[in-house]
């Protein structure tokens, strides 16, 4: 064998095993989809504090673990406590309203159009300003953000500090405060 096809042939290897283990090249027989408004992936809807629909748009299952992708509605002023995530980022696009984050004590205001990008590792939160708000976020990699929120959609009661921080813990995040609070 010559040694350019050699070379050809181990670049081509070494392409196919890097996208295989990154999921593209698995997904690459898959077939586009489309998650309608209001509707989350797979017939799920969650509803986050009993009232908020926080919808799965694309899910890990579609991106080999890569990617997920949620729609968050709010019709009321809150939010999640301050927490970290030790295996993921986060990227919230702000599609209505104002918001309030807080990421590593810093706080930021943000309004439809904006985007924050929350490293993994950096204790954040956020707390809706205005009585009705959207965010598209994205937790990459998609880690158990589907798996925590769907124990806490199905729970069935108010979950105790103990069920919430063990099911924080098991899906690779922990509280470690209180959320925001209106102004």
């Amino acid at each position: 064998m010559e040694r350019k096809e050699f070379l050809l042939g181990s670049l081509s290897i070494a392409a196919f095993l890097t996208l295989n283990k990154t999921g593209y090249a698995e997904n690459g027989d898959k077939e586009p989809f489309i998650v309608k408004s209001g509707k989350g992936r797979f017939g799920e809807s969650f509803l986050y504090k009993g009232k908020n629909p926080n919808d799965i748009k694309i899910s890990g299952k579609d991106t080999n673990g890569q990617l997920a992708v949620f729609e968050y509605i709010g019709y009321e002023k809150t939010g999640p406590s301050l927490h970290i995530h030790f295996d993921q980022d986060e990227i919230f696009y702000v599609a209505e309203g104002n918001y309030k984050f807080s990421v590593d004590g810093k706080l930021m205001e943000l309004a439809s159009g904006d985007t924050i990008f929350l490293p993994r590792n950096i204790p954040h939160t956020w707390i809706q300003r205005t009585d009705f708000g959207k965010l598209i976020y994205f937790v990459q990699p998609a880690g158990k953000a589907e798996e925590f929120f769907r124990t806490m959609n199905n729970f069935g009661h108010k979950p105790s500090k103990a069920e919430v921080d063990k099911i924080h813990a098991d899906c690779g995040m922990k509280v470690i405060g209180p959320g925001l609070t209106i102004d």
